[in-house]
């Protein structure tokens, strides 16, 4: 393998995320975004950052992109105005960010048919997400058909959870069969930081025990013990946990049988209403913690209450990982909410100074991009602001699995 470059692409049911990076140096050359693929106003977004010519102008594109194989191929065009291109030999290997790979897949692997198989098998416990995966996917094959693509997947971190914290209390027999079971999410995040929180703290992720917590409009906490997740929130869909932007969270299984025989809804029905009209958005209208705090700071009651739930769900779950651990050297704060918005992390440590959580309000006001403790210097648990950056993990995980295979042909998946 000759070349240091790796291609991550996200695919989504109508979009592709993407970015190239130089694993030299783990620099960034070009990041985009591709949206509304299907429709007429199919837009493109590339950034050049790091090309011969130095950093370039976005540039914007609109119009029709009528599925992915045409918006990959046109990202092919982007980057080869950069001299970037996909026939670069620079091009080491594609990672390919997998929602779900169940209990199999426990580390990142080499795509081949038999992984493909095993991903599309997955789809009855992730449909939104594993179909627009595989998609992604084969059009990168058929791109590059010599080139090792790799799954990186976002429950992999957490199959190192003891039976206790990934078995639901249902039939045995049953649950097997339908493979349910938590998997948990979030998985390449929770990995990043958590490694992130330990160099931190000037030590390493063997001797830590973090509790990460990824606040987005998709929000899941995690307990890791010296590097590995012992417990996350999240289950067998990214439905279970905290309070989301959309979603719910933790609720009685009994709403949903209620809803069905007293409320008549349909079982499509009551899943749209818990994955997306549920969480902040349901509870007062708004799923954007800034317009909810503008509204609070305005003396909106509907959502105040809905920013109380938020964090006593948080606070709960704080507190149960740090039984989970029984000793916590740090709690790391990440993901869009969890790195920008300081009146959350000051309310979610609130009154858990018993615990040895506290944080310094100046400290917790300062706005910055780089890793940094917030609590007070003689805090017992560290408080941590610690940017994710899954991009980064997906491409660190694909070099290395291509690189220890050099000298070989790419190895099988798993």
């Amino acid at each position: 393998m000759s070349g240091t470059r790796v291609l991550v692409l996200n695919s989504g049911s109508s979009s592709v995320k993407y970015q190239l990076l130089d694993m030299s140096d783990s620099s960034r050359l070009a990041v985009g975004l591709v949206e509304r693929i299907g429709e007429q106003s199919s837009r493109l977004r590339h950034t050049p950052l790091a090309t011969e010519k130095g950093a370039g102008e976005s540039r914007e594109w609109t119009g029709p992109i009528a599925d992915h194989d045409a918006a990959l191929k046109a990202v092919a065009e982007e980057l080869a105005k950069d001299g970037l291109g996909l026939d670069s030999p620079e091009l080491a290997a594609i990672g390919h960010r997998v929602v779900h790979g169940g209990k199999h897949f426990t580390e990142p692997t080499v795509i081949d048919d038999a992984v493909l198989a095993e991903i599309e098998r997955l789809i009855p416990v992730a449909p939104l997400h594993n179909p627009a995966n595989l998609t992604g996917i084969r059009t990168a094959q058929a791109l590059r058909p010599d080139l090792p693509q790799v799954a990186v997947f976002d429950t992999a971190f957490h199959t190192t959870m003891p039976e206790p914290a990934a078995r639901y209390a249902i039939d045995v027999r049953t649950a097997d069969e339908h493979r349910i079971r938590r998997y948990g999410f979030h998985g390449t995040s929770h990995a990043y930081v958590s490694r992130a929180t330990a160099k931190l703290l000037g030590k390493a992720p063997e001797e830590v025990n973090v509790i990460v917590l990824h606040l987005g409009n998709g929000a899941s906490a995690s307990a890791v013990r010296g590097g590995r997740c012992v417990d996350t929130s999240m289950g067998l869909t990214p439905l279970e946990g905290l309070v989301m932007g959309t979603r719910s969270g933790d609720t009685d299984p009994a709403v949903i049988f209620h809803l069905a025989r007293v409320g008549g809804m349909s079982i499509d029905e009551i899943d749209t209403l818990l994955n997306k009209k549920s969480g902040l958005i349901g509870l007062c209208g708004d799923n954007d913690m800034r317009e909810i705090r503008r509204r609070i700071d305005e003396g909106d009651e509907q959502a105040k209450l809905a920013f109380d739930i938020y964090i006593h769900r948080l606070k709960k779950y704080i507190g149960a990982y740090y039984a989970v651990l029984g000793r916590v050297d740090a709690v790391a704060f990440t993901a869009g909410v969890g790195e920008n918005a300081a009146p959350v992390r000051e309310a979610a440590v609130a009154g858990l100074e018993t615990l040895g959580l506290a944080v310094d309000a100046g400290l917790n006001a300062v706005r910055s991009d780089e890793p940094r403790l917030i609590s007070p210097a003689d805090a017992r648990v560290k408080v941590a602001v610690v940017p994710t950056d899954e991009e980064l993990e997906i491409a660190t995980q694909t070099y290395a699995l291509v690189a220890r295979y050099r000298n070989a042909a790419p190895p099988r998946g798993n």
